[in-house]
């Protein structure tokens, strides 16, 4: 069997794609890259906002034409297939194969099945399963929880991924070793709310340690680089950001969405903290961090948001001084409670407060990115950019950077480069040597000069 998997959504989803992909392979299915030599198309689908439900409707009703023309299994697992939406929409276009976010483990069943099936219950051995490390990879994403016991009435991720349940951090630290012996240099933690990691339902689970320390834990394995997303400002303590101060692995790198500025907006959202807690975790996180890169989420136009309630947000975004944001409009979604209860607001002001809340985190990501010019940072360069003899990766900060390659740095690496440039949303910089002084770069022939210089061919 040829297999094609085509994910969406966040990098929770990227995780369950390589498990999945991992369980694949295990059965003797070939991996390829195209959807049109494939025998078994699967969409592994996000939920969160309409623009991605809207991409999978769309690819799905591709998949039947292709279906109609040859045999093809078509499969859809994530958070969509959890829902009603998506299982109508599976109905439609013909899924042969459905899976929810807890019955990954039953792909198998699924293959070996004569007729559709659909796996949708939360299946108790997916939080024990170690899949095998990625092969070949610097970066790895190593999931420590799946789930939420927040219910954020703007969020469906409750109803997809179920109550939350931590993993063991003996099966934690299992599939940490097996990273590290593939070569891994960069671990990013995953979880709905990394920051409630062992307090399951309100309660501390018996010989689980609090984040922090489970952070600590990790930081010691001999792992170069630690990241962890995302976390929630209700669950979030000093302690997070002491472990981080003490554990030279942990990057200086925090992801913590606030969503709005305005207290009332976020009472509306649910969210169980006030705008002046969150100032107060961030102060705690640039008393132990001062060099500290800050990103966030932002929903813009949340139902009843008024022009003062943005406003808000605006100067909530001056105080911190984000270098970065995940920044949205608002998409009610089906089965929510703001969907359910709250009156949305037209398009075109979601649009235009958008378009403002962009323009300031352009501004804040140029004086943060700019400020970082002639210092010297740490790149886990991935491969390749999109433009011949350049390389791209990015810094313990997360930014993302393109560097010309080198002699003695022309592929996947950790190295040490000087910034010499930077925009709002990249930098660019030049490999240093052992000597701190920059690597001599791989010669670039002119396209034109190699085309005069070829041998002329004899007719």
């Amino acid at each position: 069997m040829r297999a094609h998997i085509v994910t969406y959504g966040c990098q929770m989803n990227e995780y369950d794609t390589h498990l999945v992909q991992s369980q694949l392979v295990s059965f003797g299915a070939d991996i390829v890259d195209s959807v049109d030599v494939a025998d078994f198309v699967l969409l592994n689908t996000c939920a969160i906002r309409g623009k991605p439900v809207e991409k999978v409707r769309s690819l799905l009703g591709d998949l039947r034409k292709i279906k109609a023309r040859r045999p093809l299994v078509i499969g859809m697992m994530g958070c969509l297939a959890q829902l009603e939406e998506g299982q109508q929409m599976a109905r439609k276009f013909g899924v042969d194969i459905l899976l929810g976010p807890g019955s990954l483990l039953d792909i198998g069943k699924a293959l070996e099945s004569n007729e559709r099936f659909w796996g949708l219950a939360f299946r108790d051995e997916l939080h024990d399963h170690v899949p095998p490390a990625p092969a070949g990879q610097l970066q790895a994403h190593l999931t420590i929880m799946r789930g939420c016991d927040h219910h954020c009435t703007y969020c469906i991720v409750p109803t997809t991924r179920g109550p939350q349940v931590s993993r063991h951090p003996d099966d934690i630290l299992r599939e940490l070793d097996l990273q590290l012996a593939a070569g891994v240099q960069e671990v990013t933690l995953l979880g709905q709310n990394v920051n409630a990691y062992g307090v399951d339902q309100g309660a501390r689970l018996g010989g689980y340690p609090t984040f922090a320390n489970l952070l600590r834990l990790v930081g010691r394995s001999g792992v170069r680089r630690v990241k962890f997303t995302t976390s929630h400002p209700m669950n979030f303590t000093e302690d997070v950001a002491a472990a981080m101060a003490d554990t030279p692995a942990i990057c200086e790198y925090v992801h913590l969405p606030v969503q709005s500025g305005s207290n009332r907006v976020l009472r509306r959202m649910a969210r169980e903290y006030t705008r002046e807690q969150y100032l107060a975790h961030v102060a705690d996180i640039k008393k132990h961090l001062p060099h500290v890169v800050l990103a966030t989420d932002i929903i813009v136009g949340f139902p009843g948001e008024t022009e003062d309630d943005f406003a808000q947000t605006l100067s909530l975004y001056d105080e911190v001084g984000y270098d970065s944001a995940y920044m949205f409009a608002y998409s009610a979604r089906p089965g929510t409670p703001s969907y359910k209860h709250f009156d949305d607001l037209p398009r075109e002001v979601k649009t235009e407060r958008l378009e403002r809340l962009i323009a300031r985190q352009k501004d804040w990501s140029a004086r943060k990115n700019a400020a970082k010019v002639g210092t010297t940072q740490e790149v886990l360069i991935r491969g390749e950019a999109h433009s011949d003899g350049f390389l791209e990766g990015h810094t313990r900060g997360n930014h993302p950077t393109i560097v010309p390659a080198a002699i003695g740095a022309t592929g996947p690496g950790v190295y040490p480069v000087r910034i010499d440039h930077a925009t709002p949303h990249m930098m660019y910089g030049t490999v240093l040597g052992p000597d701190g002084h920059p690597l001599p770069q791989v010669p670039r022939l002119d396209p034109q000069a190699a085309a005069l210089s070829a041998p002329l061919s004899m007719a």
